[in-house]
């Protein structure tokens, strides 16, 4: 058991603060990793705002890298001193998904069984992970070896929005050399989705936001094309820009489903929409059954990017080193513990793709 300093949101819509948490050494099937960074995610703000659950007090923090300190029994692919992504979707081998040949789509993800602890109560991690800490214990699913040459504020980005943006072009969308693409959102999810279409070799990728600022960062990703959706309407201006027809894939990186349905129309005759930005609960769609039917091709939800960590992290990473894929551009700052706070506003605000935390 040691202390560690942690970033805790102890009840709903209160603060964040800084605290000294306490954390076991690892179990069976469990390792202990030394948090290097961990990017600042809309999802560690729901959990503060009380939009996921109600198990106060979280351990924020999720999206992150750093080196494994110890291991646990049964423990084999990962060992003291390796340089690793942490991953929510440590798949079981067992579940129905699993054994169909679809672990992207594990049913039954681990976690670490043993609880880290504030004043003795039970912290709730962050998708199960908490990585707002110095230290903190994962199951060893979740702890993804990678090559340690790779910046650990980038590569943790992997962690989560940045796989499920890539993993929206080139595993949910399928997007191929030729592709049209259009983007709808360019925040840090929608860029790399961008990314991930360049580098599948996409012909047109087009950026749509409201943001003129959001836009001409988009070109950095790989953009060709951008759309000011608050200056013109993005289903003729998509139209306009492939030939009358339509992208081939459209992808909603918003979670709004009058973005959505923008999306759905600007497709192509059996385009493909992928929708990978997170709606609120309460939100619905409302589509003619007829344009559902009559326009063909696929609507696909994207869970995580549809990413198998164990294959794709070491694969983007290698593009990483190898100058074909840029985390970097990602990263709008870096931060103390003490700053997650304030990095929410700034998220909020739009001013920052990934503020990310160093320790």
């Amino acid at each position: 058991m040691g202390k560690v300093r942690a970033v805790v949101a102890r009840a709903k819509g209160e603060p964040v603060t800084v605290e000294t948490i306490d954390v076991p050494d690892p179990g069976p099937g469990e390792a202990l990793v030394a948090v290097q960074a961990c990017g600042v995610c809309h999802t560690d703000l729901h959990y503060r705002q009380g939009a996921i659950s109600d198990d106060f007090p979280f351990l924020l923090g999720h999206e992150a890298a750093g080196v494994v300190e110890a291991v646990g029994p049964d423990v084999g692919d990962i060992a003291p001193g390796d340089f690793v992504v942490l991953n929510w979707r440590a798949v079981c081998g067992r579940c129905r998904a699993c054994r169909r040949g679809r672990p992207w789509y594990c049913f039954d993800t681990a976690n670490a069984t043993q609880p880290m602890t504030l004043d003795g109560v039970p912290l709730s991690p962050a998708l199960g992970i908490g990585a707002f800490a110095e230290k903190t214990l994962v199951a060893a699913g979740q702890a993804t070896k990678v090559d340690p040459r790779a910046r650990p504020e980038a590569a943790g980005l992997l962690g989560c929005g940045v796989m499920a943006g890539l993993g929206a072009a080139l595993l949910t969308g399928e997007v191929g050399p030729g592709d049209s693409v259009a983007v709808f959102g360019c925040g840090g999810v929608g860029d790399a989705a961008i990314a991930g279409a360049r580098l599948a070799g996409a012909a047109e990728i087009i950026a749509v936001d409201l943001d003129a600022g959001k836009l001409e960062l988009a070109k950095a990703f790989g953009a060709t094309h951008t759309v000011n959706a608050g200056e013109e309407d993005p289903v003729e201006a998509i139209r306009g820009l492939t030939g009358g027809n339509g992208a081939d894939v459209c992808i909603e990186a918003v979670g709004h489903p009058e973005v959505m349905k923008q999306a759905f129309y600007a497709r192509d005759l059996a385009g493909t929409l992928v929708q990978v930005g997170v709606p609120d609960p309460a939100m619905r769609i409302d589509l003619p059954m007829i344009d559902f039917f009559g326009r063909g091709g696929r609507l696909k939800p994207s869970w995580y990017g549809d990413c198998l960590p164990s294959r794709d992290f070491p694969l983007l990473i290698d593009l990483y080193l190898q100058g074909r894929l840029d985390l970097d551009r990602f990263v709008s700052e870096t931060i103390p513990l003490e700053g997650v706070e304030e990095a929410f506003g700034a998220m909020e605000r739009g001013e920052v793709l990934r503020s990310v935390v160093v320790l």
